[in-house]
């Protein structure tokens, strides 16, 4: 019996122990892990390393955006108004050319023959009537004093009258022979660009031809860009029109992004309905030839230059209440704030709500802060020096380095 009694007590003592031992390993283990926490970033207790800005005031344009193409204000199709062979080709193709400047030349003469001859029938006409009107006067008197009936006055007055009429359909004949003359002169009717070419020197070129295209004058310089917006800016783009001329950007694509400046010059009169699209043009003064007809180019209309409050659009944090932001108070502690944005633009959001200006806002590093909780704010320029430290790198080496590589970037 006292063999079993020693067992149990022994069975007993060892029971406390481990219970004892036990106790005492969750005890060490929990700092560790709180100690841990603390070396990631903050969330433990520790400062959470961020990168920080203000809310500043600017003004920030508002715009509306689209995709334009470039259009000529003015083109014609250069025919010939006279059928002949074509003499002379005073141009090349893709020429600037003047309001005037001698396009091409047809064999003029056929019509210089025509002219002639108009000419003499005209001075036959006239001899006619001079003969006629002096006929009349003489026979005048002599129907006055009866020596001559009144039928054969008549008739003598009647042809008189009729070649008054040869004589006028001779000088629109001669006039149509001038003008005849001058239409193989072909000249340029605007100033303009010219294209491409069908005919060549020898050609038979004809009025009224389907294919009889010479030549086509595009005007470069002004120029226009159209484009559509949808139909729900219509009201807004009314509104700010009426206060004066919109101002419009045009980027034409290539390595060159500086836009072009122009002004809104037309607003359609009525919406798309297929597309839901209010078609708009812009007058560009296009003085370096940059637009080019049948481009497309990226269209920005600004209708104000509002001064608004903003923000990095890096700082802003969404959740499912809405957009937030951390703004980091006196004393170094995050705060989230609510806030509404009312529109985007480049790099920048527009707060509509929800802070004020001169306002330190997390930019960087919003995963390691909680609200409540201190913040330690880093200088952008001087991240890079932990890093360096860790991985065993001076920071001569890590700066020798930057400049090599900032060098050989092209």
């Amino acid at each position: 019996m006292m063999s079993l009694i020693s067992c149990h007590r022994l069975l007993s003592v060892l029971a406390l122990l481990s219970l004892s031992l036990g106790l005492t390993g969750c005890g060490d283990a929990k700092p560790a892990a709180s100690g841990g926490a603390g070396a990631k970033g903050g969330r433990g207790g520790g400062a959470a390393p961020v990168l920080a800005g203000t809310v500043q005031r600017k003004v920030v344009p508002l715009m509306i955006e689209a995709i334009g193409a470039v259009e000529p204000i003015r083109t014609t199709a250069v025919r010939s108004q006279v059928t002949g062979t074509l003499q002379r080709i005073a141009i090349k193709e893709g020429q600037d050319v003047k309001e005037g400047d001698l396009l091409f030349e047809i064999d003029p003469r056929p019509f210089v023959n025509a002219l002639k001859s108009a000419e003499a029938d005209l001075q036959k006409a006239k001899l006619q009537l001079e003969t006629a009107r002096s006929q009349v006067e003489r026979y005048r008197g002599l129907t006055a004093d009866q020596m001559v009936s009144k039928e054969q006055f008549e008739k003598i007055s009647d042809t008189a009258r009729s070649l008054e009429s040869e004589v006028l359909a001779d000088e629109a004949k001669l006039a149509t022979a001038k003008l005849n003359v001058e239409y193989c002169s072909i000249r340029a009717p605007m100033a303009g660009r010219t294209g491409n070419m069908t005919v060549h020197e020898g050609d038979l070129v004809r009025t009224n031809e389907a294919g009889g295209l010479l030549v086509t004058i595009n005007q470069l310089n002004p120029i226009y860009v159209t484009f559509g917006i949808p139909q729900q800016y219509l009201g807004t783009l009314s509104r700010y029109r009426a206060t004066g001329a919109l101002k419009v950007k045009v980027v034409p694509p290539g390595p060159d992004e500086k836009p072009e400046e122009g002004v809104l010059t037309f607003m359609d009169n009525t919406v798309d309905s297929s597309t839901g699209t209010l078609k708009l043009k812009a007058s560009f003064p296009n003085s370096q030839q940059r637009l080019w007809p049948g481009q497309f180019a990226t269209v920005s209309v600004t209708l104000a230059t509002p001064e608004v409050l903003t923000v990095p659009s890096s700082s802003l944090q969404t959740s499912q209440s809405g957009q937030h932001v951390y703004v980091i108070k006196a004393d170094k502690t995050a705060e989230l704030r609510p806030i509404v944005v009312e529109r985007n633009f480049e790099a920048d959001a527009v707060i509509a709500k929800g802070l004020t200006e001169g306002e330190m806002i997390v930019i960087d590093g919003q995963l390691r802060v909680v609200p409540g909780r201190p913040v330690e704010v880093k200088d952008p320029a001087g991240t890079s020096g932990p890093k360096a430290g860790k991985s065993g790198k001076s920071a001569g080496e890590g700066k020798g380095k930057k400049k090599d590589q900032e060098n050989k970037a092209p």
